[in-house]
């Protein structure tokens, strides 16, 4: 089954009780206050970019909405995704958009390392959080989790000084979670994988389900 959203559940343990971990003490570091439905419009997002891929002016856009700790989100992007990246993406027929989505502290300081190296190493990093997902989220403890994910951002030639950043600042944290809230809602999202696709919302399907979609909208 595929993992359901519950914005109250999720902002209050995705916001109000993460600390980011900071690999220079045992304990939790910057502790981040909660972003209500109030104040989300108040966070400044502009930090946050937009992650996508193929043709930005392509008559199709395809909305992922997905989480780094979601086992059907890896199991997507191992296999349908690999197809429509090859087909699809890479030959510019579609723009494809991937929004995170936070069900726990663990996929947002995931969010955190995939962004860590900006839009060029973005994709390429979420690649290795899929692959390695069952790996990095098996102990369960905090410490553990986020020095794994540390060293997936090592892996993908990042330093450690801007993993360490990256990971205890805590203004970027509200405004993932703030721009996750506010997209989720604005798009009826209830689960993952769920994909928007020019307006209109579909759940996980195969690449066979997805490509015969694809091409009524391309119209070939």
């Amino acid at each position: 089954m595929k993992r359901t959203l519950s914005f109250v559940a999720v902002l209050a343990v995705a916001v109000g009780g993460i600390a980011l971990w900071s690999s220079q003490n045992t304990q939790p570091g910057v502790s981040l206050g909660s972003v209500s439905a109030q104040d989300a419009a108040e966070v400044d997002t502009s930090g946050v970019l937009e992650m996508s891929m193929g043709n930005p002016d392509a008559a199709v856009t395809v909305i992922e909405y997905a989480s780094f700790t979601c086992p059907h989100c890896a199991s997507f992007h191992e296999g349908t995704f690999k197809e429509l990246k090859e087909n699809y993406i890479d030959t510019d027929k579609i723009n494809f958009v991937y929004r995170e989505v936070y069900f726990d502290r663990f996929g947002l300081w995931g969010g955190m390392v995939a962004r860590c190296g900006g839009p060029e190493k973005y994709f390429g990093i979420a690649d290795l959080i899929y692959q390695s997902q069952a790996n990095w989220t098996s102990s369960g403890d905090p410490a553990t989790i986020a020095d794994e994910l540390k060293k997936l951002g090592l892996l993908a030639g990042l330093s450690q000084e801007t993993v360490d950043a990256c990971m205890q600042d805590g203004d970027m944290a509200k405004a993932m979670v703030a721009v996750f809230q506010q997209n989720a809602e604005a798009d009826g999202i209830t689960s993952t994988p769920s994909f928007v696709i020019n307006g209109e919302n579909y759940s996980n399907m195969s690449y066979e389900q997805f490509s015969q979609l694809l091409d009524e909208k391309l119209g070939s």
